[in-house]
């Protein structure tokens, strides 16, 4: 059986990726042993809060460097919400923070007015449909492979990620007229903004999809 390891650092709904995950017919092991991470079949960072509070628990937990040995091994990482942006260089929250530098980028603020003008709620919290960056975007060989584009995600953010490279954007969604992303592929690093544990069919496929790479 599949094996899929959760980081415990402190932040994130664990115990509901793990039966998401148990749920698609794999194995969830939660752990804050920075060995079992490096030595993980399959990897999933999540994650809910503040930037920098997740990064100050990661490396107060000898987790940090446990996730740059596993990430030379080439198998695949799953950031989730907080966890996907932690794979980026930088963020703004409350400050400057470093972050993994895994994927080059920022995160920033959602903009908190409508291209209409008009006040727009942060955090951003709901249902959005996820939305192919471009026309010629292909999601076959990701994890997105079982999903149609317009199929809904549930999100509760209230930054957003800026990569370098628009061509790691797997996914955005709608807010106010802004696209935001909502999930990120490089190699065999992937991040959902969104949260694929709590999104229903959707994202079940997407936990399945994952497991199966």
């Amino acid at each position: 059986m599949k094996s899929v390891t959760i980081a415990d650092y402190g932040v994130g709904n664990l115990s509901s990726v793990a039966r998401a995950i148990e749920h698609c017919g794999a194995t969830a092991k939660i752990t804050s042993d920075p060995k079992e991470i490096a030595l993980a079949e399959r990897f999933i960072l999540p994650g809910v809060g503040a930037f920098g509070d997740g990064m100050a628990g990661l490396s107060s937990s000898g987790i940090k460097e446990s996730i740059f040995e596993f990430a030379q091994t080439g198998r695949p990482l799953l950031g989730i919400c907080l966890g996907m942006q932690m794979l980026m260089d930088s963020s703004e929250e409350f400050g400057f923070h470093q972050g993994l530098g895994l994927i080059k980028g920022t995160c920033k603020p959602i903009n908190a007015t409508a291209l209409n003008g008009e006040h727009l709620k942060v955090p951003h919290i709901g249902w959005n449909e996820l939305i192919k960056p471009a026309p010629t975007s292909n999601w076959e060989k990701t994890v997105f492979k079982f999903i149609e584009p317009g199929e809904e995600a549930y999100f509760v953010h209230s930054w957003m990620v800026e990569p370098n490279d628009p061509s790691v954007l797997l996914s955005v969604a709608e807010y106010g007229g802004h696209m935001i992303t909502a999930a990120i592929h490089k190699d065999q690093f992937t991040g959902c903004q969104f949260h694929p544990e709590k999104s229903g069919p959707t994202g079940l496929k997407i936990i399945k999809a994952f497991i199966d790479t």
